[in-house]
């Protein structure tokens, strides 16, 4: 990874990442800075990486909460709106990309320290990701056009395995396991079970996961969604429109961006907007944290504090 060996963790010899996720409105962004600054205050360098798949794109600058300029002057800070919006980035498009930067920051002698929510995205970074081959655009198209009923029907005689777990009406999840099986002939769960490319293995990882009070972090989503509505952010819907872009496009299909261009066109109060928005944001932090509380590893830290001891949780990177 080109890493110096003097930035090698003490104990394995693996190069440091620190991880910092949760749930949207947890304070992630504000926690990274503070042990990004607390690192400099060391001797070590350090850069925030952004793993969360709103910040990513360049238009999203107000309804995805990029971090503030005052933020980015005081610390270096990477892969916040490097995708334009016309360009869907997947979670392999981005752990691709954050691999190579985690690669250059180290090679810099400086700690990543990953921020983000979206944990398709994490996982994909440092698990890898299942090696299916390219589907045969014939079979997409044809799969992608039959109604759900008859795909999962379809499923059931081709991957009877993949289609009793999933429900009958979930079309994306369906179609995706019935393309993969006509087009390589082989299941899902077969490629599933062959994840290429994660780093997990090559570093040492630092991971910590906020879980607030819930009550505490719905009313924080409510307060910031307002903030944004007075920051631009329905400017900034009406700019993305402007655009003319594919609705189906993650860009269009983010929190805040149907609310406000509802409102836009007159179809709603912007005050409904506002509580759509609201609504929408608390549903989304709800099945985050849910995630975040079952899915990651059991010896990842967890917390409940909002107001974080970086010693108590980043002990070990601290001192090294």
């Amino acid at each position: 990874m080109g890493t110096k060996t003097f930035l090698a963790d003490s104990r394995s010899g693996k190069p440091p990442v620190a991880l910092i996720a949760g749930p949207t409105a947890s304070g992630k962004s504000d926690l990274a800075v503070k042990l990004a600054l607390t690192l400099h205050q060391r001797g070590q360098q350090a850069v925030v990486i952004n793993a969360d798949s709103a910040q990513v794109y360049a238009d999203l600058a107000v309804l995805s909460a990029r971090p503030a300029k005052t933020d980015v002057l005081e610390v270096p800070h990477m892969l916040f709106g490097e995708w334009d919006g016309a360009q869907a980035c997947s979670a392999a498009d981005w752990a691709d990309t954050a691999r190579q930067v985690i690669a250059e920051v180290h090679a810099a002698e400086a700690v990543p320290i990953l921020v983000g929510g979206t944990g398709l995205y994490l996982r994909t970074l440092l698990d890898g990701i299942a090696p299916v081959p390219p589907i045969e655009p014939e079979i997409r198209t044809e799969v992608r056009a039959m109604p759900v009923a008859q795909a999962h029907a379809e499923l059931a005689l081709a991957d009877p395995l993949r289609a009793a777990r999933l429900a009958p009406n979930d079309s994306a999840r369906v179609a995706r396991a019935l393309e993969v099986v006509r087009s390589t002939g082989k299941p899902l769960a077969y490629w599933q079970t062959r994840h290429e490319g994660g780093i997990g293995d090559q570093i040492t990882l630092h991971p910590l996961i906020l879980l607030p009070d819930r009550d505490w972090l719905y009313a924080r989503c409510d307060r910031r969604f307002s903030l944004m509505i007075q920051h631009g952010a329905v400017q900034e819907v009406e700019a993305l429109l402007a655009r003319g872009l594919d609705p189906d496009l993650p860009v269009m299909r983010a929190i805040g961006v149907p609310e406000l261009a509802g409102y836009l066109r007159g179809e709603w109060s912007l005050a409904e907007a506002e509580a759509n928005a609201q609504q929408a944001t608390r549903n989304y932090a709800k099945r985050q944290f849910t995630w975040f509380r079952r899915q990651p590893p059991s010896e990842w830290a967890r917390t409940e504090s909002i107001n974080v001891a970086l010693e108590d949780h980043f002990a070990s990177l601290l001192r090294d």
